[in-house]
């Protein structure tokens, strides 16, 4: 509708009330575990108040990337490694309740966050990758090692039936001569 402006007292802000995209830049984190990680993301946002978003806070936009950024570090390092590998879901989960409710008087709904990006040195990723090799060579162990025991099993129980009656074994002889010729 018409609105009135008075140029000497008044100032017009014009405030866009739809979804927002804030990148989080890559942010240097130390893990609960001491590894240094590399992490970045992404948060979507969306004023639903404009006179709160323009009376609360000087400029909504920047402080809610310094929030997110701040909020991203936080969360992350109170994680092991391995947490923020397996549990980006739920990270971005509780990233995205605490932004919402600190952002919530500037007017602000938290829409969704995304952990875009997790970037380990290279040496943890060789230590890594040595370790699921190891892990699966021990897998393969035990399972060679139960194969083993299940075909002693079977030489032990075809032994036994071998054994309680002489005429089997004849009749194994034979079963090789055929097999042979």
């Amino acid at each position: 509708g018409l609105i009135m402006v008075l140029p000497c007292t008044d100032v017009f802000t014009r405030v866009d009330l739809r979804t927002v995209t804030c990148n989080i830049p890559l942010q240097e984190i130390l893990t609960k575990d001491s590894v240094t990680t590399q992490v970045d993301g992404v948060v979507y946002y969306k004023i639903h108040s404009a006179v709160c978003s323009v009376a609360n806070v000087t400029d909504v936009h920047l402080a809610t990337n310094l929030l997110a950024q701040t909020t991203l570090r936080n969360v992350l390092g109170t994680q092991s490694l391995s947490q923020i590998l397996s549990g980006r879901e739920e990270i971005a989960h509780s990233i995205q309740s605490i932004l919402d409710s600190a952002t919530g008087k500037w007017g602000i709904q938290v829409a969704r966050v995304e952990i875009k990006d997790v970037r380990i040195p290279m040496e943890m990723q060789r230590a890594m990758a040595a370790e699921a090799e190891a892990t699966r060579d021990a897998r393969a162990q035990i399972i060679a090692a139960e194969g083993e025991r299940n075909a002693a099993e079977a030489l032990k129980q075809a032994s036994m039936v071998l054994c309680e009656a002489p005429s089997a074994l004849q009749l194994r002889y034979l079963q090789t001569l055929t097999t042979l010729a």
